[in-house]
């Protein structure tokens, strides 16, 4: 049976609303001073709007321009200054790889044993990051697809909210200001234009090329070059990044659409536990590299967040890190997911056993509806 048709007036309703509970959980946090808060109080009001069976709905379209404009923000704090930085990169990064792979490897394992799950379903609910790539995997192996995307949602959810909020009690992150980006004057509009024309173009090359994240990192890498040298000075305006940051909040929110609160409350225990196996993993080598090399605590704790790249890359955004150092790390797990995770789950799906015909009925009934597609 077909799903039925959506008309495009009932989309834009839809659309308009959840920007409309973005706003408000945005305002609210933001206009406390809450660490990224126009981020965090967008995602919590437009998750509870959808939990509660509101249609909240973000198109595609709309979420490409985010994040090239995400991007285009990213890349305009960088300075020649925070290049020279990049000497420590190796080692660190080289301590993320052995991080997230423990993290796959035993919050799997946590998954399997304490909540009886199967081995690629409770894998690719652990595998840090990519929740695009692990639901399509997930499907063409006939894992449970909604228990991954909860997991890997409420996750999400927790670091972009609790993560800034963790880091200001402990005295690492203070107050947030007013907005992010920069102010903006008619006269420097020719510098602007130019700015968004080349981050754009190189943004939508790295996408056509299949670049991971590509649209961000591709905006993001055009402006901090273009910043970094020198040759451009004009930050996006603050406006323009503050709404960009709500709208990116009510994206992350609307992954609960269709979610019913039974469903929900049925995986919550798994979702809270493989996150906090994560955290502690994550936060053990953390503290550890710090220990060594003396970086800033906030940068790596966000750097080494097992979170959504886009979330992680905005929190850095707002909470004024280094986005050259946050962005390395990120990307770096990126990849490392893209090229390990669909190898491990192949192992995996084909050393467990055949289903039997009821269980192939039950997971065909379990299809997850990705709510962000157009």
């Amino acid at each position: 049976m077909s799903a039925p048709v959506i008309s495009r007036t009932v989309l834009l309703r839809n659309v308009a609303e959840t920007l409309g509970f973005a706003a408000a959980g945005g305002l609210t946090f933001g206009l406390a001073g809450m660490p990224a808060g126009w981020l965090s109080g967008s995602i919590i009001s437009v998750a509870i709007a959808a939990l509660a069976g509101r249609p909240m709905y973000m198109p595609v379209r709309l979420m490409q321009i985010l994040m090239v404009t995400i991007g285009i923000s990213l890349g305009a704090v960088v300075t020649p200054e925070t290049l020279n930085g990049m000497a420590a990169y190796p080692l660190s990064i080289a301590v993320l790889l052995v991080a997230m792979s423990i993290v796959s490897v035993v919050g799997a394992a946590y998954l399997r044993v304490v909540h009886g799950w199967d081995g690629v379903t409770a894998y690719l609910a652990a595998a840090p990051g990519g929740l695009s790539q692990v639901i399509a995997v997930g499907a063409e192996l006939d894992a449970d697809l909604r228990a991954i995307a909860i997991v890997q949602t409420i996750r999400v959810v927790i670091v972009a909210v609790g993560l800034p909020a963790a880091l200001m009690l402990f005295g690492l992150a203070g107050h947030a200001r007013g907005s992010v980006g920069g102010p903006f004057e008619f006269a420097q509009f020719d510098e602007l234009a130019v700015l968004i024309a080349a981050s754009t173009l190189m943004a939508i090359v790295a996408y056509r090329l299949r670049f991971p994240g590509g649209l961000l990192f591709g905006a993001m890498l055009t402006s901090a070059v273009l910043h970094g040298t020198g040759h451009i000075h004009i930050l996006m305006p603050w406006w323009i990044a503050t709404t960009a940051m709500v709208c990116f909040g009510g994206v992350i929110g609307a992954r609960f659409a269709n979610t019913p609160v039974r469903l929900l409350l049925d995986f919550l225990g798994a979702a809270f536990g493989s996150f906090a196996v994560t955290v502690i993993i994550a936060a053990m080598f953390a503290a550890g590299l710090i220990a060594v090399l003396k970086l800033p605590v906030a940068e790596v704790m966000i750097a080494f967040a097992p979170g959504s790249v886009d979330a992680m890359m905005l929190l850095a955004l707002a909470l004024h890190l280094d986005p050259v150092y946050v962005g390395a790390h990120h990307l770096t797990r990126i990849f490392f997911v893209s090229f390990s995770m669909p190898l491990v789950a192949r192992r995996k799906a084909r050393a467990r056993p055949k289903p039997d015909n009821a269980e192939v009925l039950k997971r065909q009934r379990q299809r997850f509806r990705w709510p962000f597609q157009d």
